[in-house]
């Protein structure tokens, strides 16, 4: 089995065609299932959040196999995956893509479950601190997206768990936890 790094590809990553869009409608509704559960999956792994069409990125090329995905089927992919929500195009030429492998609701949980299990229920900290400090080492959130963290905590502040105040700069946004 061939490796990125250490993580693992599938078996479909060295059969050439489905580096190529498939004319055939169900096996091309079976290659874009494939894909999008690999990038979601290396995304997740990796914790990558954006990727672009244009870009290089691991999984848009196969040396071993002398594979390259067009453009085209960048695109496709990318845009099944915006379609079920999983991803958002950033910008309206469809240039960078944001990566949901959890649903922003999924997030929030992960946030929540993080502030039970670090006692921080009626604490404050900084939106840094969350994504890139000692208590989030070793978690999820840890390097996380700064959008999407935001997100998530207004989603949670919607529902009442918690508070966000601006500070003087994005460096110190904070967040008061009222679980």
């Amino acid at each position: 089995m061939q490796k990125l790094g250490d993580f693992k590809l599938p078996n479909f990553f060295n059969y050439p065609p489905y580096f190529t869009l498939q004319p055939v409608r169900d096996t091309r509704d079976k290659q874009v299932q494939l894909w999008k559960e690999l990038i979601l999956d290396y995304c997740r792994t990796q914790k990558i959040f954006v990727i672009g069409p244009e870009e290089e990125f691991p999984l848009f090329s196969n040396p071993v196999i002398e594979r390259t995905l067009s453009h085209e089927a960048r695109e496709a992919f990318l845009s099944a995956l915006v379609s079920e929500g999983r991803a958002e195009w950033m910008d309206k030429g469809h240039k960078k893509c944001l990566i949901l492998w959890h649903h922003i609701q999924d997030w929030a949980d992960l946030i929540l479950q993080f502030v039970r299990e670090n006692g921080l229920e009626d604490s404050v900290m900084t939106v840094e601190e969350i994504r890139s400090g000692t208590e989030s080492r070793g978690t999820e959130l840890h390097g996380m997206d700064r959008t999407i963290l935001m997100r998530a905590l207004k989603h949670l502040e919607h529902k009442g768990k918690l508070a966000i105040f601006k500070g003087t700069s994005t460096d110190d946004e904070g967040v008061k936890f009222s679980l």
